[in-house]
């Protein structure tokens, strides 16, 4: 985790767990907020509702950019196209590759950098983790050092000075984000993690097993309404 405490970060904030304690991780260090988030047609989008949700927790500027024109551009991911099920369970490299949703993280950073320029802000944080697995190439180290550099170099003489882009919980596991949340005071009540975009959260697709299993490991409550509640203990 880095140790620079910027002074305006622009934080891509999906609504879920990772982005939403980013932000507050952030706010809790004296950073002035804007959050910016992303309708790319993505079958979860309620998530959109937590987001604005967090932003009016925090006082921050938030815009979300309609990209809804992406889920056909993008198809083939299970997060765009209801043809394919969302899969349930542990996640496995295999089940996995049918939620990603091809350069997706580029896209998302390159207008925050963009929106950094316009609003002077010295940084753009990002909540991508070591959980979020090997398949997903975009949330590896290699890739945000290499997009850093793009960055900056693509917007040299624009950028505030000392401008970053930050992934400060890139090398933790989510039960690392749950135990920085709660020492952050995050409303964990109100983020959202289920691809599934249901009601409540189903309890049973992968990215609530990981929810589960975060909170669970860090020895924090869960106060997320679960569809299958059994799956929750």
């Amino acid at each position: 985790m880095t140790g620079h405490t910027p002074r305006h970060a622009v934080v891509i904030a999906s609504g879920g767990l990772d982005s939403t304690t980013v932000a507050y991780w952030l706010a809790d260090r004296g950073s002035r907020l804007s959050l910016l988030s992303f309708d790319y047609g993505q079958r979860h989008r309620k998530e959109l509702d937590f987001a604005r949700r967090i932003a009016g927790h925090l006082g921050a500027h938030h815009e979300v950019v309609d990209l809804s024109g992406l889920g056909r551009l993008l198809s083939g991911s299970a997060l765009t196209d209801p043809g394919i099920r969302v899969p349930d369970g542990h996640y496995t490299a295999e089940s996995m590759r049918s939620t990603v949703v091809p350069n997706r993280n580029a896209i998302m950073l390159d207008i925050a950098v963009g929106m950094a320029v316009v609003l002077g802000a010295d940084a753009v944080a990002f909540g991508a983790h070591a959980g979020d697995h090997a398949i997903y190439p975009d949330c590896r180290s290699s890739f945000f050092d290499l997009f850093a550099e793009t960055a900056k170099a693509g917007n040299q003489g624009f950028l505030a000075d000392g401008f970053e882009v930050l992934a400060p919980f890139i090398d933790l596991a989510k039960a690392d984000i749950v135990e920085i949340g709660r020492q952050v005071q995050v409303p964990f009540q109100d983020t959202w993690s289920c691809y599934k975009g249901g009601e409540l959260h189903c309890g049973t697709c992968g990215t609530c097993t990981e929810r589960i299993e975060a909170f669970s490991l860090a020895g924090v409550e869960d106060p997320t309404e679960y569809a299958r509640a059994e799956a929750a203990r």
